[in-house]
């Protein structure tokens, strides 16, 4: 393992990179939005193509399972001897292992055990990589929060960390509710994010919000003639009295403990910051409305609502976090420099915004369509500055070369076999092609691209991936599917250059004239992965790049810019 000199993103097992390729203590705040055990489908929405296009591709189901994974899981944690740490290791606590091992039989061996096991291996690692000063925070929801609570509590607490708080993010205003139906319960329109730091030593910067309307009128209901300055009266007496040793002496014809010497209390006098509002009351100083800060944010959260369909930020992405959440996590428990590091990073909000606020940044995901949609959104949010940007990207787990690829294709999972189909079609489409999710029978189509044939209507491209040569076969199936979708063209990615035979398929299928341009192309045409790392790409007239959205790019320095 090295330490991080470059922004990081792997591809791969989180777990596994975080165990083989994450240094400890090299972390100064880590933020997870892991899949809540809450037995939602989550799908990956995609701009609206046309009509006749309502399909969504399913980036993942949000179920746990009780299999082979969570045993493993179980036992590792259970096998108390073989987890004593060594020199450089993690240190496994026994509140730990004793919580699962009670966890299990309270809960059974089920599907909520499977999510607790598959967390609490993370976070024990998270806890490990963590500096000293670092924080973590957890998202989650309600389902599994008080479970979660008490791993936390046994990882942390049990080697010196603090629990800090249990944040409530108010998602919305309203959600969907069941009234035409019957209501059996309160609409949820809440997340829990779990704050935890390793030790007492932790960041922390207060970050502050507006006042509202409401609370200037309450408290900052003075205003001063001669320089219309607003502000409120604070109290001057100290708490504790003598026995914190505060000095007591008369201002204003009042004695009273104060916060103050007597020296300087008689420079707020001079001042003109200290108002008696009538004789024998108590003295008090002014605080003025253009010298605070605003109010410290609590740890209910109501300012920052979820994206909404059209937000200008919104990249289609299922579970998509706000990019002002993560600034205030972000300011909150980090400083410029430090590194930030996002275990599950989906499509990255964490890793943009630790980007622009000049932090360093490890981002982890086990779908290759994540990591795509990462370096695409830096790529449209800096367009000017993204040589540099992507230069100094470690990437770790993206097939480099033709074995590693071929290694990916020959995983024994059919989860990690699915992740070459759709690096191979992210990588020759530019990452705008839309990825089949469907499980089991896929119709022979791994993904879809789209070009215009006209201002308003939609041409259509259809991928098809083979880890071995492709054969006359696969061309004829590949034309059948393409004639079934109303397609104009089919790519089939392969291992090998088409043979005559194939040829032949190509010339027999034909070829497509643009009704726009003097162009022509073969309907079917085939890629090989060789020509992939050759820099081969796909070349569609009039092809749509937006087919997933694309990242607003950031403005000049200074403006602000949350994409909101």
């Amino acid at each position: 393992m090295t330490t991080n000199t470059h922004n990081q993103l792997f591809y791969g097992d989180n777990l596994d990179v975080l165990r083989r390729k994450i240094v400890s203590e090299s972390v100064d705040l880590c933020y997870i939005d892991p899949p809540f055990n809450s037995k939602r489908n989550y799908f990956q929405i995609y701009n609206n193509q046309g009509s006749e296009d309502r399909a969504q591709a399913q980036a993942f189901v949000d179920t746990w399972n009780w299999g082979d994974e969570a045993i493993e899981g179980l036992d590792y944690i259970l096998d108390i001897e073989r987890l004593a740490p060594k020199a450089g290791e993690t240190r496994w606590t026994e509140q730990t292992v004793e919580l699962i091992r009670g966890l299990e039989k309270v809960l059974g061996r089920g599907s909520l055990l499977a999510y607790l096991v598959h967390m609490t291996l993370r976070i024990v690692e998270i806890h490990r990589v963590l500096k000293p000063t670092g924080s973590f925070y957890l998202h989650c929801d309600p389902t599994a929060s008080h479970y979660l609570k008490l791993v936390l509590d046994a990882v942390f607490c049990g080697q010196g960390g603090d629990y800090i708080n249990e944040i409530t993010w108010k998602r919305a205003d309203t959600v969907k509710g069941n009234t035409g139906q019957g209501m059996q319960c309160f609409d949820k329109n809440t997340d829990t994010i779990l704050f935890y730091t390793k030790s007492n030593s932790a960041i922390f910067n207060p970050q502050y919000v507006e006042y509202s309307e409401k609370y200037l009128k309450d408290f900052y209901k003075f205003v001063e003639p001669d320089t219309g300055r607003r502000y409120r009266l604070i109290s001057m007496t100290a708490p504790g009295d003598a026995a914190k040793g505060n000095p007591v002496y008369p201002v204003m014809g009042v004695s009273r403990y104060w916060r103050y010497t007597k020296e300087r209390m008689q420079a707020y006098i001079d001042a003109g910051m200290v108002v008696q509002t009538k004789p024998g009351n108590v003295p008090q100083r002014k605080l003025y409305l253009d010298e605070g800060k605003g109010v410290p944010v609590q740890s209910l959260w109501d300012d920052v609502p979820a994206l909404h369909s059209q937000a200008a930020e919104r990249l289609g992405y299922p579970t998509q976090k706000p990019e002002a959440l993560l600034e205030r996590i972000i300011k909150a428990s980090s400083n410029e420099g430090d590194t930030i590091l996002d275990a599950y990073c989906g499509c990255g909000t964490t890793v943009a915004v630790a980007q622009r606020l000049n932090r360093r940044w490890i981002g982890i995901d086990i779908t290759y369509q994540s990591i795509a949609l990462i370096l695409k959104r830096l790529e449209d949010r800096y367009p000017n500055d993204w040589p540099a940007i992507e230069a100094n990207i470690k990437l770790d787990g993206v097939p480099r070369d033709i074995e590693s690829a071929m290694a990916l294709a020959n995983r024994k999972d059919d989860k990690t076999r699915k992740e070459f189909e759709k690096w191979a079609v992210l990588t020759f489409s530019k990452n705008q092609a839309r990825i089949n999710e469907k499980k089991g029978a896929d119709g022979g189509i791994d993904g879809i691209a789209y070009f215009l044939l006209d201002k308003e209507t939609n041409g259509k491209a259809i991928f098809q991936v083979k880890s071995r040569p492709g054969n006359r076969g696969d061309l004829a199936t590949l034309n059948s599917d393409r004639l079934r979708e109303k397609a104009e063209f089919g790519f089939l990615i392969c291992t090998s250059l088409p043979t005559k035979p194939m040829r032949d398929e190509i010339a027999a299928a034909g070829k497509f004239k643009h009704p726009l341009l003097d162009r022509e192309d073969d309907r079917l045409q085939v890629v090989t992965v060789a020509e992939l790392f050759l820099g081969k790409r796909l070349d569609l007239p009039m092809a749509r790049t937006d087919a997933v959205k694309s990242a607003a790019p950031v403005k000049a320095a200074g403006q602000g810019d949350l994409g909101l």
